[in-house]
């Protein structure tokens, strides 16, 4: 087998999970997998067990389509039913972890962690747009960002990359420093501090404490880069330099390292001048968004800070196009004509979802209505009626048409809609599939809510019915 395609020789996997093997251990490893479904040849499928599956019962399926060797937990082998080769470990999930921190120590890659209340995902992907045209990127698929999705995609990253862009979330305070510690990142970002998981946390000061764990795991001489903007960027730079590292402040403040000079904001695109630690440079991002051309600061300081190219980087932000579920576009066929899309159902919190209706408020409705499709947002604890009911303002000042809402806390923003703007009101996201029949050309739809809330499926009811998405965004 090719060099290039062996993520792991199967010795140092075995010294890696801290294992023992049962049957032959395959010469090498290509791929690590915790889902059998999507399990590929070469691939070794950690048996983890979740709150609803246990992987044990998929062991055996996941050799059949390929897997080199299964990791079981020792106490559990005779649930297993095969005669392929195992690896039996004290605890499967521990030993993920053995093998990520085993990833880390053997790589020279320049690290960056980012986490924050909003922005996690957008700010990883434009890193790992930006440092890809200056070498090899190894980053976080989707939003792995929690105690299996980190040492995942630490075990998943090749040896001799360039770079490494970790996403690191939390709704839980104590959650994040595990976490970092596994990663040891040179450099490690906070997006914001917002009304975020307040269900856990007491006020927004232990959501800004929580966020800053990711400090205590930089390696020395780190870097942290914190929104200069955000009411909580004093508490993040003190949390920062106890941990013996230098503080770097983006925003439009005027002593920020990575200032924002002057912007534009387009339908689908923004254009930036901003002074990047010393140096004044102006850019196009290729997705719109007034959030994103805060991040983008940040994006370029961690490029300059690891050494990569910021020429290469801005071009690479210029392509930037967003995720699915993230402000993704798509164009749907009616009658004769056309209505735009927004797809921003992943997730949702009050901040996040402000900034998407400042999305909708951008987008050009012509002829049409500019239509905001809202569900619940969770884990916001006692703040949550007005929290929800507090959107009226953002969706006023947008000149938004039509708001449907979905979810019993959206009830207390739907209680205030004025009489034109009540479009629906469900207690969950199916009950608003007349929505399908209601949208005409020209519309602008933005779809929004937290996970939960399950909006995903009404982008996709749209979709289907108004044909596929073109190929722009």
């Amino acid at each position: 087998m090719a060099d290039d395609r062996v993520l792991w020789p199967g010795r140092s996997f075995l010294a890696g999970v801290g294992g023992t093997a049962i049957g032959a251990l395959p010469a090498a490893i290509t791929g690590i997998s915790i889902d059998s479904r999507s399990v590929e040849p070469g691939d070794a499928f950690f048996a983890i067990t979740g709150d609803r599956l246990d992987g044990h019962a998929f062991v055996a399926d996941a050799l059949r389509r390929g897997a080199a060797v299964g990791v079981i937990a020792a106490d559990r082998r005779g649930e297993v039913e095969t005669d392929g080769a195992l690896v039996a470990v004290d605890d499967v999930l521990a030993g993920l972890r053995r093998l990520a921190a085993y990833a880390r120590l053997r790589t020279k890659a320049k690290v960056v962690a980012v986490t924050g209340s909003v922005g996690k995902t957008s700010t990883k992907e434009a890193l790992r747009a930006a440092l890809s045209g200056s070498g090899a990127v190894h980053a976080s698929v989707a939003s792995f960002n929690n105690h299996w999705g980190v040492p995942l995609t630490l075990a998943r990253m090749p040896k001799n990359v360039a770079y490494g862009v970790f996403e690191i979330g939390m709704n839980h305070a104590g959650e994040i420093t595990p976490l970092t510690q596994l990663v040891r990142p040179h450099v490690a970002i906070v997006t914001n501090v917002a009304a975020v998981h307040l269900e856990h946390f007491p006020d927004e000061a232990g959501i800004a404490r929580a966020k800053a764990e990711i400090f205590t795991g930089l390696e020395p001489g780190g870097t942290a880069i914190v929104n200069g903007d955000n009411r909580w960027a004093g508490l993040l730079a003190d949390a920062a330099r106890e941990q013996g590292a230098t503080v770097i402040r983006f925003g439009e403040v005027a002593d920020a390292d990575a200032r924002l000079i002057k912007f534009a904001l387009h339908e689908e695109c923004s254009a930036v001048t901003a002074d990047i630690l010393g140096e004044t440079v102006s850019y196009k991002i290729g997705a719109p968004g007034r959030h994103l051309v805060d991040n983008s600061l940040a994006v370029l300081a961690a490029v300059k800070l690891v050494g990569a190219d910021l020429s290469r980087a801005m071009m690479a932000l210029q392509r930037l196009e967003p995720p699915k579920g993230r402000g993704k576009r798509h164009t749907l066929r009616i009658g004769g004509g056309a209505a735009t899309l927004i797809d921003e159902s992943y997730n949702a919190n009050p901040t996040s979802m402000r900034a998407a209706i400042a999305l909708l408020k951008q987008a050009r409705a012509e002829g049409g209505r500019r239509i905001a499709v809202l569900g619940d947002m969770l884990e916001l604890g006692p703040e949550s009626p007005a929290l929800h009911a507090g959107l009226l303002g953002p969706l006023t000042d947008a000149g938004v048409d039509r708001v449907y809402c979905a979810g019993q806390q959206m009830r207390e923003l739907w209680k205030l809609l004025p009489r034109p703007m009540r479009g629906s009101y469900a207690e969950t996201s199916a009950g608003l599939e007349s929505l399908v029949d209601d949208v005409r050309a020209g519309d602008v739809i933005m779809v929004k809510g937290s996970l939960g809330s399950r909006m995903g499926p009404l982008v996709e009811a749209l979709i289907k019915r108004h044909g596929e998405p073109s190929s722009g965004r």
